[in-house]
């Protein structure tokens, strides 16, 4: 591997970017996709952190949510959002508690702690050069990314 995680071809790092410029865009949409997750993972790794973890510590960030509604908002099943309730409880990133009116529905919230992880690994994705730390305009590429899957999705 030569500098930033590019192959080297014949020990010359130049001849990667030169092929790389010639990509077409969506392939090189796809290989950034792969490459930031796979480092990305390993920052919410050491956090102690999964994507599902990530995106269930983001949604309540605003307050607690009972955990159906959190489901719904993740966008997975219950059952999928129960097993990561309970990663998150164990770690001390989230507390649960049954409704007192209806003991069926769990009630979930964020702990200090949880608020602190969230916080780190949002500040890693933004700041870190091997993610999104490299891009000139982050705000800028968030608006662009977030206009391209609008457009794609609402052709479909």
């Amino acid at each position: 591997m030569g500098r930033g995680g590019e192959r080297e071809v014949s020990g010359r790092p130049d001849r990667v970017r030169a092929d790389v410029d010639s990509w077409p865009t969506g392939r090189l949409l796809s290989v950034a996709a792969r490459v930031v997750e796979s480092r990305f993972d390993e920052v919410l790794n050491g956090l102690g952190l999964t994507h599902a973890g990530l995106i269930a510590l983001h949604h309540l960030a605003d307050g607690p949510l009972f955990q159906r509604e959190l489901a719904a908002l993740c966008r997975v099943t219950d059952q999928t959002m129960s097993r990561t309730i309970e990663r998150l409880d164990r770690s001390g990133h989230v507390t649960r508690a049954a409704d007192a009116r209806d003991r069926r529905r769990t009630l979930v919230e964020v702990t200090p702690t949880g608020r602190d992880v969230l916080a780190a690994a949002r500040r890693e994705e933004r700041e870190s050069e091997a993610l999104l730390g490299a891009v000139e305009d982050y705000d800028h590429f968030r608006r662009q990314l977030i206009t391209l899957i609008a457009a794609a999705t609402r052709t479909r």
